[in-house]
């Protein structure tokens, strides 16, 4: 008894000895504003703001650090779904439109076989026409914000249908990189005026929205040309693409609101108060997660991007244990930071890949395809240009909600109530 007592001390010991080696690590790290594909590339490009002394002093921050771990930060690992490569959001709140744009081109390859690229400036266009409807319509009592939600595109491709990359970028001038800063401010001081005149003319107000995207984008065609057939943006959507947008649903985990049960999704930039986002345990969240990923199906995902174990550097995202152990991760947690606002509607992004147990750890992870600046800190001959590797504590941590098409879910929807 005695042999076998001291042989499971012995092994506990060396667990709690391989645990401590494991446990995250934090460091301070001082970057340089002025540092970085942001400021290199798309600022330098589109000139959006004046370059000061005071921006390029350097400023200290928390992060996790990932220095000699074995991360499998390399798309080449992964299990991918095709989708084309990435494409910068330059200085604009437009996450939603890229992730999901690049999502349903991934869509028409799986369901149709071509190889599209679709405008996602297009659909922003559109978005702020829409928004701009309805401040008139509420009398200045809605949100007129820069972003939105992914599942905005299957509204507004009901309404406007779809265009080609190639027939409206969105960049004029000569732009390399979109800029939508000084666009906003001026749709926006021009809104707030209504109010003061209470001149609420909403086809007066909508034209001079479209005046002042024109200066700033150009106008969206009413017809093009796709492979020698002329389309206009219904009839692309509908006899080229052959995207019907009623079959996308939005998954969604949140325990402020009832589960399987279809509830709005309380955040800013859900401006239009959909209530259709099925809302379902955390379980099931990542169950469907997964299972899509490896049925062949790319999801829209949105969530936090602000968090310490996001690095910069290795491209990985990981929540570290000196925030929360990885068995600790629940419900609770998970609502406790979206309630006290630690976890916030950041920003929209393409899952187009998984990796399964790596490592025999028991772990997966997913390939991130992005189109923020941040992922674009690496040279472009680098392998993760423009891509993250999302551990799956993170996503069932800090991921809030996904876009998919309702075949990778219908065991989910059979759940909901009529």
């Amino acid at each position: 008894m005695k042999r076998i007592f001291f042989t499971v001390s012995a092994v506990v010991i060396i667990v709690l000895s391989i645990e401590a080696q494991n446990a995250s690590k934090g460091k301070i790290i001082t970057e340089s504003k002025g540092k970085g594909f942001y400021y290199e590339s798309i600022l330098k490009d589109v000139r959006a703001v004046e370059e000061k002394q005071s921006e390029k002093e350097p400023y200290k921050r928390f992060v996790m650090d990932q220095s000699g771990l074995d991360l499998p930060n390399n798309p080449s690992l992964y299990k991918t779904v095709w989708s084309n490569p990435t494409q910068s959001q330059g200085n604009t709140s437009t996450c939603w439109s890229f992730s999901t744009t690049s999502f349903y081109e991934s869509e028409v390859l799986r369901q149709q076989g071509k190889k599209v690229e679709i405008s996602e400036i297009y659909f922003v266009y559109c978005e702020y026409i829409e928004k701009a409807r309805q401040f008139i319509e509420k009398r200045g009592n809605s949100a007129f914000p820069d972003g939105s939600e992914g599942n905005a595109l299957a509204r507004i491709m009901k309404m406007y249908g779809a265009v080609p990359d190639e027939a409206f970028t969105g960049l004029i001038d000569g732009r390399k990189f979109h800029s939508h800063s000084k666009m906003s401010e001026e749709m926006n001081a021009f809104l707030n005026s209504l109010k003061t005149s209470n001149a609420w003319n909403e086809e007066y107000a909508l034209e001079t929205i479209k005046s002042i995207m024109k200066h700033y984008l150009g106008v969206p065609p009413t017809e093009f040309k796709v492979e020698g057939k002329t389309y206009t943006p219904q009839t692309y959507l509908k006899d080229y693409l052959k995207i019907n947008p009623d079959d996308y649903v939005e998954i969604l985990s949140y325990k402020q609101e009832p589960y399987w049960q279809q509830v709005e999704y309380k955040v800013p930039d859900n401006w239009w108060h959909n209530k259709d986002y099925y809302n379902v345990p955390l379980d099931v969240f990542m169950s469907a997660v997964k299972q899509a990923a490896k049925a062949g199906f790319t999801l829209s995902i949105g969530g936090d991007v602000s968090e310490s174990g996001f690095s910069r550097e290795t491209n990985c995202a990981m929540i570290p244990d000196y925030d929360i152990p990885s068995a600790n991760i629940n419900e609770d947690a998970r609502q406790f930071r979206f309630s006290n606002e630690t976890t916030t509607d950041d920003h929209g992004m393409q899952l187009i890949g998984y990796l399964e147990n790596y490592k025999g750890l028991g772990k997966d992870w997913y390939l991130i395809k992005d189109s923020s600046s941040g992922s674009r800190n690496v040279d472009q001959s680098n392998p993760n240009f423009g891509y993250y590797f999302f551990h799956e504590d993170y996503i069932k941590l800090k991921m809030m909600g996904f876009t998919v098409h309702k075949d990778a879910v219908k065991d989910i929807l059979k759940k909901f109530q009529k």
